[in-house]
């Protein structure tokens, strides 16, 4: 396990899921980390769990929100070391009922999310020229998907985002890389579970067949697989591990 004594984290969408795993693994490595959320209560029941987690609030979508996250993070922890992009939703459609306002919301909170808080996390790291950005993208980055045509676009800008940025700052010992995961047990997947019970009249097994069909192993990835895939790339030992996308999905991709 990588030692992150002394280093200082953020996860975005860090209540729950993945990010919770994702905090909680840092914690354990030795990282004070910050959990970030629209609401405070999921938020403040993970940070009780230990004493390296602070909850602050916070809009993903929102610059001055972000801005404003980060300039209380630098004055109450100080300059991030590790920053994970991790905020992000799932709505599925097909394509000729994907509305405007559902297309810009994808975009929103599952790319947009990622370009502002890498602009403000790369602020402070520039000036130190080391750091470790961290998506947390989807095998929607590197394939499409029946009826998440939105989440599929913004999850491959993410993708290319990332790799834009790592040839930006391959110079400096700034990485920045992308997690895929695939089908992960979450909340998000139960509630994608019970959206295909209530359209199509399966059963809940039925159901979560048609999803780990997908994944040559059969079944879901865990968070906590995320969450150590995650760990080893903000330690010393991924150094040269920069621009790429790591998936996690049983040898889907």
């Amino acid at each position: 396990m990588s030692d992150l004594s002394g280093k200082r984290a953020l996860v975005t969408g860090g209540g729950s899921g993945m990010g919770a795993a994702i905090a909680r693994a840092l914690a354990d490595a030795g990282a004070t980390v910050v959990i970030s959320g629209r609401r405070m209560e999921p938020l403040a029941e993970l940070a009780a769990t230990s004493p390296g987690m602070l909850a602050m609030t916070a809009d993903v979508t929102d610059e001055a929100s972000v801005k404003a996250l980060f300039k209380r993070i630098t004055s109450e922890v100080g300059e991030l070391d590790i920053v994970v992009a991790n905020a992000g939703a799932a709505e599925s459609a097909p394509f000729h009922r994907t509305s405007l306002d559902l297309w810009r919301q994808m975009l929103d909170v599952n790319l947009t999310s990622v370009f502002l808080t890498f602009q403000q996390a790369l602020a402070g790291m520039m000036k130190r020229k080391q750091g470790r950005l961290i998506a947390i993208a989807s095998t929607s980055s590197l394939k499409g998907y029946a009826y998440v045509s939105a989440y599929s676009a913004a999850k491959h800008g993410v993708l290319g985002l990332t790799r834009s940025l790592a040839l930006e700052f391959a110079d400096t010992a700034i990485t920045v890389n992308a997690v895929c995961p695939g089908f992960t047990l979450t909340p998000m997947l139960e509630r994608s579970i019970e959206t295909i019970v209530e359209k199509t009249g399966k059963s809940r097994d039925e159901a979560i067949a048609t999803l780990t069909k997908t994944s040559p192993q059969r079944r879901f990835v865990l968070p906590e697989e995320v969450a150590q895939s995650v760990l080893y790339l903000c330690g010393p030992h991924s150094a040269s591990v920069t621009g790429q996308a790591l998936s996690i999905s049983g040898g889907e991709v």
